[in-house]
């Protein structure tokens, strides 16, 4: 593959310090990359690129506040020209096609191989749609690509507005602590979680918080 021509500018997001120290070094050792920021949530990652216009974000799927999908579908709409690479632990056809959906560019295990990291970045500045080599090899026997990309999962049926509430009820936060997140009233965060239990079909806050660990907004930690 071509080296490109200038510094590939990149930004990192994922709540965990550790993680991204490994990432940074892996991609410190490519003469060709340039890091330029790192954020450990999805609203500060989108502040980040605001500032610094990166050329590709590393994100994490799953973070606190805003996870890295709903965070990639904002991007996507705010910033169309950023590359966007989910790193996920989760190896299941409903991750990667939201993922996809949301604009993602690609989608990389985290338990990939340290040569795919740079596998990726090349292809997804070369306009190509990434997925880790274990997904795409599986994929390829077993489904065309049309059948799956027309699924919807019933996360899919949520609003934006709502999947953000469901993720921040799931994390514990109370009514008014969303409202001034979000800065909507009480009333509007009210609305949405009235709607959102008639669409997913469920009737107080553990079940939306199973349901919420199932679709991997939020993690087992959170």
């Amino acid at each position: 593959m071509n080296t490109p021509a200038k510094p590939v500018r990149v930004m990192l997001a994922d709540d965990h310090i550790l993680v991204r120290t490994g990432i940074r070094a892996l991609l410190e050792k490519l003469p060709w990359v340039q890091v330029v920021g790192e954020a450990s949530d999805g609203r500060e990652v989108l502040n980040l690129v605001e500032k610094h216009q990166p050329d590709v974000v590393l994100m994490d799927s799953t973070m606190p506040g805003l996870n890295g999908l709903e965070a990639a579908a904002r991007m996507a709409q705010e910033f169309p020209h950023v590359r966007v690479i989910i790193l996920s632990m989760h190896d299941n056809e409903e991750y990667y096609w939201r993922a996809l959906k949301a604009g993602a560019a690609g989608y990389l295990l985290k338990m990939a191989a340290a040569t795919e990291l740079e596998t990726a970045l090349r292809r997804v500045m070369q306009g190509e749609i990434y997925l880790s080599q274990e997904i795409s090899a599986r994929l390829a026997k077993m489904f065309p690509l049309k059948s799956i990309a027309s699924r919807k999962s019933p996360l899919e049926e949520l609003t934006g507005r709502q999947r953000e509430i469901l993720q921040l009820i799931a994390e514990g936060q109370n009514t008014k602590g969303i409202a001034d997140i979000l800065k909507v009233s009480p009333k509007t965060v009210e609305y949405h979680r009235i709607k959102l239990m008639g669409c997913l079909n469920v009737h107080d806050v553990p079940a939306l918080v199973r349901f919420a660990l199932r679709a991997g907004l939020i993690s087992q930690e959170s």
